[in-house]
């Protein structure tokens, strides 16, 4: 009986310490080699993180390729378009001409509106062509509202003319302007005489555009106080219609004797 109860003890003994020493061995298909339930779960963390910051750089990356892109393409889809634009309603004037007769070539109609409008411009030259346009404006300016429309838009086609007699805007001028130490862009217009007690007074008429909600304003500046930079009327309309953004980093006056000894009633364009 007492070998059996010390047969039993080890028994005993030897049960608790094979449950310990194999705690998984129940399940004799489990992998007792594979990792630890708490260092598992890291390793596909890491993959992830990796995985999102690999995906943010390629997106970011990606999107500025895409926005350079559209930079480089807006003003080329821009300007094609709006030539594109041009090019169809200058042909639509003598296609339907040409169509009636079967002749459907497209921008035919252009090249031959293109050519009537040099001939006008030929033949308004001439001494003919000056009388009849001459005749004409006599009869629009009796009318009583196109004649205000007229004189409006032909100010306006005066101020691009090729002809420097006929330009209405004759310098670009800087004005201090609205307070001193500030300044603006203007156009010099005309030159009136002011009378005063002390004497007479040469003053500027100088047309300062603004925003393209409204025309313009109109200030009376002093011949002393306007700066002339070394721009043209067309460098000074260009800056107006951009904004201000295709403006010169650095602008350098004009202020020569010679501008001042020939007066500005003679609207002599100073030397650049």
């Amino acid at each position: 009986m007492k070998e059996m109860t010390t047969r039993d003890r080890d028994l005993e003994r030897l049960i608790p310490i094979q449950v310990k020493s194999h705690p998984i061995s129940s399940n004799p298909n489990e992998d007792t080699n594979s990792p630890s339930p708490s260092i598992s779960p890291l390793v596909p963390s890491h993959h992830a993180a990796g995985k999102e910051a690999i995906c943010k750089v390629i997106r970011s990356w990606a999107w500025k390729k895409f926005m350079s892109g559209c930079v480089i393409l807006l003003p080329m889809a821009i300007t094609f378009c709006v030539t594109w634009w041009f090019i169809s309603v200058v042909d639509g004037f003598f296609s339907p001409i040409y169509a009636h007769f079967g002749i459907n070539i497209f921008g035919l109609g252009f090249v031959t509106s293109i050519t009537f409008i040099f001939l006008i411009g030929v033949f308004m030259s001439s001494w003919l062509g000056a009388s009849l346009l001459a005749l004409g404006e006599w009869f629009i300016k009796k009318m009583p509202l196109i004649s205000y429309i007229y004189a409006a838009s032909k100010q306006i086609s005066a101020a691009i003319s090729p002809d420097q007699n006929s330009n209405a805007f004759k310098e670009v001028a800087i004005i201090r302007h609205p307070r001193n130490g500030e300044y603006a862009f203007g156009f010099i217009t005309s030159v009136v005489i002011l009378r005063k007690s002390s004497g007479t007074e040469e003053l500027c008429c100088v047309y300062v555009p603004t925003n393209h909600l409204y025309l313009g304003d109109i200030f009376l500046i002093s011949s002393k106080d306007i700066l002339r930079p070394n721009l043209s009327v067309r460098e000074g309309i260009e800056i107006v219609i951009s904004g201000g953004m295709s403006i010169p980093q650095v602008l350098t006056t004009l202020d020569s004797p010679t501008s001042h000894a020939t007066g500005l009633g003679k609207f002599s364009t100073a030397p650049m």
